[in-house]
């Protein structure tokens, strides 16, 4: 192979990173094929044989990101430490409150909701997290209505705090949203470490 040329698998990646890059930055509407492709770096020919059309590049783009996402909470929420210890990691587990959530931010996005598989992959995402999240907190011993309910809320904070910070231009925002609910979930209205022993 010539020095410096990219394997087919390796221009696919690059192409993908970059559309799901751009789609964080300025949604799935706003960008075209043409932008990835710059951002890229790849042959125009690489494109199109891997992503014939633009709803082609957005699936893999899209369905990448959530992938990645559901794998990093699944590192927070599956093990074998306490499971609340797991849900609270889940949730203080440091995020660019001001970029807004990758996924999160599809759901305001037309192109996206107008497409019905780009939708559907959005949707699905949501439905397994807030399993996961159920998952462990029914190892908590909570039944399986208080467990999603939980879920619901445990979500919702976090997709929450995004907003707040975004719309506060402040991080902070996000963080003490999580720090009310945390301490709302453990039952400690004094704010303590719930992983704290007691002297």
């Amino acid at each position: 192979m010539v020095a410096g040329m990219s394997t087919p698998t390796d221009a696919r990646d690059r192409l993908v990173a970059a559309a799901q890059e751009m789609f964080a930055a300025q949604g799935v509407g706003a960008t075209s094929p043409r932008q990835v492709l710059a951002a890229s770096g790849v042959g125009q020919g690489s494109l199109y044989h891997h992503f014939p059309t633009k709803h082609d590049l957005a699936a893999a783009a899209v369905g990448a990101t959530v992938e990645s996402a559901l794998a990093a909470a699944r590192r927070d929420l599956e093990g074998t430490t306490p499971a609340l210890d797991r849900v609270v990691a889940y949730l203080e587990r440091p995020r660019d409150a001001l970029a807004g959530c990758k996924i999160g931010r599809l759901t305001s996005d037309q192109a996206v909701m107008d497409d019905d598989g780009l939708r559907d992959v959005v949707t699905a995402y949501f439905i397994r997290l807030l399993d996961v999240v159920a998952a462990t907190l029914r190892e908590t011993g909570l039944p399986d209505d208080a467990a999603r309910d939980r879920a619901h809320a445990a979500v919702a904070i976090v997709q929450g705090g995004y907003v707040l910070a975004r719309a506060t231009g402040d991080p902070d925002a996000m963080r003490a949203a999580v720090r009310g609910f945390v301490t709302l979930l453990t039952d400690r209205p004094d704010g303590t470490d719930p992983t704290e022993e007691t002297a």
